[in-house]
């Protein structure tokens, strides 16, 4: 046994800790504005590590969406998946999906106005073109949008979103950068 299935079986015996691509310093940057928010949405799963962080710090009576196509692996399972339940299933606060879709296709049936979404999915240009242009409207005055692997830094090689987010998301008028920490920044909807 290996890789997602070694990590969710380590997960359901509650030894050693979930991989997450995210420093520390990124979690604690998301989480600070994160916290105490009530609609939240995670474009980019995996294993569930930061759904279950935004979980941890979010409004009591809050709901954390989680958006992820996890396909299923040789087995018909998708122990990302599964890993992410367990790790969303430890958490007692609010309420957390996780919806099995890309998120485009998610996109269309999300109606609530949201006040903190996280955009780590596809990174390519198209990827996170799409991403932008499908959910950044729908954050609510004040609310917060934060984008992973959006800046350069001097350990890894630059995906495309990094190059999108400093030629277009910085450039939104809607918008107003108020942090950046590695590879990720945060901006916040100014109209």
């Amino acid at each position: 046994m290996g890789g997602s299935a070694w990590i969710w079986l380590k997960a359901a015996l509650g030894i050693g800790t979930v991989p997450t691509q995210l420093s520390a310093a990124e979690r604690n940057c998301l989480a600070k504005h994160a916290a105490g928010k009530r609609e939240l949405v995670e474009i980019g799963v995996q294993f569930g590590v930061t759904t279950a962080h935004f979980r941890s710090v979010m409004d009591p009576q809050g709901t954390v969406t989680g958006i992820d196509p996890h396909a299923p692996g040789r087995l018909g399972l998708s122990f990302e998946r599964l890993t992410a339940q367990r790790l969303l299933g430890r958490v007692k606060r609010g309420q957390a999906k996780l919806l099995r879709k890309l998120s485009f296709d998610a996109a269309g049936d999300f109606d609530r106005s949201i006040d903190f979404l996280f955009i780590d999915g596809d990174h390519s240009w198209q990827g996170v073109e799409r991403d932008w242009n499908d959910w950044s409207g729908k954050i609510a005055p004040g609310g917060i949008v934060a984008l992973h692997d959006s800046r350069s830094v001097a350990y890894r090689q630059d995906h495309e979103s990094v190059r999108f987010t400093e030629e277009v998301v910085l450039k939104d008028s809607r918008f107003r950068a108020i942090s950046a920490v590695d590879t990720v920044t945060v901006l916040v909807r100014v109209a």
